[in-house]
């Protein structure tokens, strides 16, 4: 499945092998040359995974990335350290400020894209094609398929998003706002309500094979899929 990338590398060069690389397996790719310039990215587009070079012109990428992790808005992205120091104490050092993986160069661009898959898999696998299942209820990401107990299910695309979300992060409860961010985009201004109105478009779709009973509220906190 794409994701939204942003790459924070200062040699345009490596930028735009990086780019182009990511692109070919299917990623949209934001290129930016310094922190200062992702961050205003940031702030228009939430990207889905950030690359950040280590050795950056001004802020660094190590305080980028900790300045990335003491925010609530970006606190839960992937991010991936890209950095010519191969020591273990620099390795550490750019783990301990949140990041989730860490590749020296030079790195292959297959390397990568599997670094990428990994990570995005571990940290965000509704970005992944990855088929999820859920006490019999199966959803493809790449056919776009629901069944539920080998039956066929009808959900629209946003209910679609919606399920998807909560499969792959089960027994979690997301408010509506969590949710508005997560699956209509941070910068999509509806009001709360609309999650309600999916959720039921949602129960609706599922009722056919029972799975509605899988969307549970939890009053004055949100919404949660459970199998229990």
């Amino acid at each position: 499945m794409s994701a939204t990338i942003l790459l924070v590398e200062d040699e345009p060069a490596i930028q735009e092998l990086v780019k182009f690389n990511l692109q070919q397996a299917g990623h949209n790719v934001i290129g930016t040359l310094d922190a200062e310039e992702a961050l205003r990215v940031i702030h228009d587009v939430l990207p889905d995974l950030m690359l950040l070079d280590w050795m950056l012109p001004g802020m660094s990428g190590v305080e980028l990335a900790r300045r990335l992790r003491a925010d609530a808005r970006t606190h839960d992205t992937p991010i991936i350290m890209l950095t010519a120091r191969g020591e273990e104490h620099d390795k550490i050092a750019g783990l301990e400020t949140g990041a989730d993986d860490y590749i020296t160069k030079p790195f292959s661009p297959r390397e990568l894209v599997a670094r990428i898959k990994a990570v995005l898999r571990r940290r965000a696998p509704q970005m992944t094609e990855d088929p999820v299942e859920v006490a019999g209820l199966r959803l493809d990401p790449v056919s776009h398929r629901v069944t539920g107990n080998r039956l066929p299910l009808d959900l629209g695309p946003t209910e679609f998003r919606l399920l998807h979300y909560l499969m792959t992060h089960p027994e979690r409860v997301y408010s509506r706002s969590q949710l508005l961010d997560q699956v209509w985009g941070d910068h999509v201004f509806v009001e709360e309500r609309t999650v309600d109105v999916h959720i039921r478009r949602l129960r609706r779709a599922l009722e056919p094979t029972r799975h509605d009973r899988l969307i549970q509220t939890v009053r004055g906190a949100g919404y949660r899929l459970s199998a229990s």
